[in-house]
This record gives structure tokens, C-alpha cells and sequence, in this order.
């Protein structure tokens, strides 16, 4: 896991005592900890973490609705809501499902980023690229075209894992990603023409009609609620013939659900009617886990679609 984000509330006193309140509730002792933080936050209304952590901690004792004010107060202290309180009270059903906060995925990744792959191949047993390479592999051998191509896009690239396994595959790739922590561990793999910073929609959106005919989503769109715009904005920068490859987590119900882990999982008939609407033609589309969370395989899906 990243590295816990702290925002200092200016006053020595509260941040010592939010220390302390973090010792107690590593230890268990939540009740105290509890206490220490609202005393922190006496001292500093705005105190954004100290916020949040009262949150988590509220809602381990099973108290919801304080758990839901402390979350709103997190977020109304840090507006840019880096710490994700507007996701906590999704899942705990506040608030109706919508995008996850820029500021907190790009803090979330911005943390993550000096130990990413070492997080993901090791600890999590990460597959989704190689998954993603032999399912677009299958595909063209099926359309007896090679699985080649001049010009990629590389959504929500992080550290580069996706394009290390298309580095044969792909001429030229760009690579797109909120963080600017992992487009510099990124920069450093010498796998891109080009780098951004940019949210995935925006990004794709500043790319010229038919500009690419390769784009990767490797473990990205777990961050979408919607899918639909990336897969519309796929549709217009993909020139014909040319296959978006992403990977999702899923589950059996319907429609758009917030997991455990903090991730979006999207329904297979979600997905199905999703790709449809953006006129993109399913050309691959199997049960698939791309990781592996507490030793236990995600449920996912490996999808390759393309445009006519």
C-alpha cells in the first residue's frame, strides 16, 4: 500500500496529538484515539487528516452517521479531497456512486509511486498486462492481422508495466496518467514518445480524429465509474481497424458497484452495452483476474474491442 497522506494543520499541539491518535489506533485502541483527534481538531477546525482519520475510525466502531459527517468535514477542510473522503462515503452509501476526485487518485499514485511495481508484481501478483497482450494477440490472429501497430496510447500508464509487455508490438506509444509521481518513474522506462499528465478523458480528447490505432487501459479503469466517455473518446482517436485493449474488475450483479478495495467493478452486461454505445465492435471478451487482492484472485474481465 501507498504511504498514508498527512496534511499538517499548522498548529504543533494537533499534529502531535494526531500522532498519538495514530499510534492508538494502530494499536487498537480506538475509543482513545477517537478522542485525541477531536481534541486536535479543537485546536484546528480545518485539520484535514485529522478529519479523515475520525472517519475511518467512527466507522470501524460502527458509528455511521458520525462517520459520515467526519468524512464531509474531511473533504469541505481539503476541498481538492485528496484524501478521498467523498469515496468513503460512497461506499458507505451517503452519497451516490460518481467519479472518484482527481486530487485523490493523483495523491493515491503520486505515494504509491516509489514502490509501485514491487506493490503490484510481487504482493499482488499483478497479470493484466500479460493477459491484455494474449488477448489482443488471440484477437488478431483471429482477424488474421498482425499484432502489430504504429501508434499506441498508453491510459493510465503508471509506472509502464502495459507498454513493457506491447514494447515489441508498438512503433510509438504516448502515455497518459494523473500522477505526475508515476509519469517520472515512467519517463525513466524509455517506453514512450511522449508523456502527460492528464486525466484519461482529457488526455484522449486533446488527441487529433483517427491519431492512434492502439490504446491500452492496463488496471485503469477500475478508477472509472463511467466508462463511457474514455470508450467514445477511443472511438473518435482510433483511426479504422484500430482495437482498444483495457482491463476491468467485475461482479454479478448489474451496473457500477464501489468494492471493498476502493475500486470500481463493472457488471459484464455494463460492460457489454457500454462498448456498444460507443460503436466499438467486441472482438475479445473473457473472465479474467488481473491481481490478486489478500492472496485471493479479483474477478475481472479482459476486453479487446474495435472500430470498423
Amino acid at each position: 500500500m501507498p504511504a498514508r497522506l498527512f496534511l499538517s494543520s499548522g498548529d504543533l499541539i494537533a499534529d502531535r496529538r494526531y500522532d498519538f491518535a495514530r499510534d492508538l489506533q494502530l494499536r487498537g485502541d480506538l475509543p482513545a484515539a477517537a478522542d485525541l483527534l477531536q481534541q486536535a481538531i479543537e485546536l484546528a477546525p480545518d485539520f484535514a487528516s485529522a478529519w479523515f482519520t475520525l472517519g475511518e475510525i467512527r466507522r470501524e466502531l460502527g458509528e455511521r452517521d458520525a462517520a459520515v459527517e467526519a468524512f464531509r468535514e474531511a473533504r469541505r477542510a481539503d476541498p481538492g479531497d485528496r484524501h478521498g473522503a467523498s469515496v468513503r462515503l460512497m461506499q458507505l452509501g451517503a452519497e451516490p456512486l460518481s467519479a472518484m476526485p482527481a486530487g485523490y487518485v493523483q495523491s493515491l499514485f503520486d505515494q504509491y509511486a516509489p514502490r509501485f511495481d514491487n506493490a503490484l508484481l510481487n504482493d499482488l501478483r499483478y497479470r493484466g498486462p500479460s493477459l491484455l497482450f494474449k488477448a489482443v494477440l488471440a484477437a488478431r490472429n483471429a482477424a488474421r492481422k498482425p499484432a502489430f501497430f504504429k501508434r499506441g496510447i498508453d491510459l493510465g500508464c503508471g509506472t509502464g508495466l502495459g507498454a513493457a509487455a506491447f514494447a515489441g508490438n508498438v512503433d510509438s506509444f504516448i502515455g497518459i496518467d494523473l500522477s505526475p509521481g508515476m509519469i517520472e518513474k515512467a519517463r525513466a522506462s524509455n517506453l514512450y514518445a511522449g508523456l502527460e499528465v492528464a486525466d484519461m478523458v482529457v488526455g484522449l480528447a486533446s488527441k487529433p480524429d483517427a491519431s492512434a490505432d492502439f490504446v491500452l487501459a492496463a488496471d485503469a479503469m477500475v478508477y472509472v465509474d463511467d466508462l463511457a466517455p474514455v470508450l467514445c473518446e477511443a472511438h473518435r482517436v482510433l483511426s479504422p481497424g484500430g482495437l482498444i485493449a483495457f482491463t476491468t474488475e467485475t461482479h454479478p450483479g448489474e451496473g457500477v458497484i464501489l468494492g471493498a478495495g476502493l475500486r470500481y467493478a463493472h457488471a459484464q452486461s455494463y460492460v457489454r452495452t457500454s462498448v456498444a454505445a460507443a460503436r466499438l465492435r467486441l472482438v475479445h471478451f473473457e473472465e479474467a483476474s488481473p491481481r490478486d487482492e489478500s492472496n485471493v484472485p479479483v474477478p475481472g474481465l479482459v476486453v479487446v474491442a474495435g472500430k470498423s
